[in-house]
């Protein structure tokens, strides 16, 4: 019986993957063909029925709601793309174009440094292909000291030693900056603003002083929520409130 469920289990899962294949492919026909709304219907299918996620589909969403002048879900989904192929250039030229449609202009405070090097270099992997490397230098120092250890010649002691040393600083850098990147990560509560205009307030409370105005498409990180409230931080140090149901998170 257990079989059984299985293979009914695989052959629904293979009929849903060929209708989202189907789906997917007339979407891409009504997009070539100028008919931007129906392929976004095609496109939202897919991800309704399938529950299918790729950086494929969502960029083509972001391309659908782009050229229909969407602005807050085309940007959205350009970020959920980006989660998915952090390094595809095409995402990056789409998504440049679709933040020129938002009003609100925020300069992002740089780093400098020795900060900025830090990191650039921990944005380079994940933090679970950091600690892939973390134990891969543990292991290479394993290997090494114990070389060391049954070693009868001199220099290959010296050699052996400090290329296990060498091993094991590697192993306590790779270690940080997993760590470094697994907080970044956590702390990492991107969302984009979906209301046409939103005012940001100093407190969670409707009556409290308005610190600045937001409007849609326009990236937040959330630091705190309360009730119906969140708190945010922009991309040049700014603070304040919104209200919730105006971000929409990624």
């Amino acid at each position: 019986m257990k079989y059984v469920f299985l293979i009914i289990s695989f052959l629904v899962s293979s009929l849903s993957f060929a209708q989202s294949e189907v789906l997917f492919e007339e979407g891409n026909t009504l997009y070539n063909d100028g008919k931007y709304a129906e392929a976004l219907d095609k496109y939202t299918s897919v991800l309704e029925k399938s529950n299918k996620h790729s950086a494929a589909l969502y960029f083509n969403i972001a391309n659908a709601h782009y050229k229909l002048n969407h602005i807050a879900p085309s940007i959205y989904y350009y970020e959920k793309a980006k989660q998915l192929a952090p390094n595809d250039k095409d995402i990056d030229n789409n998504m440049a174009f679709a933040k020129n449609m938002t009003i609100d202009a925020i300069a992002v405070v740089p780093e400098v440094g020795l900060a900025k090097y830090v990191t650039s270099l921990t944005n380079k992997l994940s933090y679970n292909s950091w600690a892939k490397v973390s134990v891969g230098f543990v292991v290479v120092f394993v290997v090494l000291f114990l070389t060391y250890y049954f070693s009868y010649s001199t220099t290959g002691k010296r050699l052996f030693f400090t290329s296990s040393i060498l091993a094991a600083l590697l192993v306590f850098v790779t270690l940080g900056l997993t760590i470094h990147n697994y907080n970044l990560s956590k702390n990492d509560q991107p969302a984009i603003v979906f209301a046409a205009s939103s005012s940001i307030k100093t407190e969670p409370n409707p009556r409290s002083t308005e610190a600045f105005m937001l409007h849609e498409g326009t990236k937040v990180q959330i630091l705190d929520t309360l009730s119906d409230w969140n708190k945010i931080k922009l991309a040049d140090g700014k603070t304040g409130w919104i209200k919730k149901e105006d971000i929409k998170e990624l």
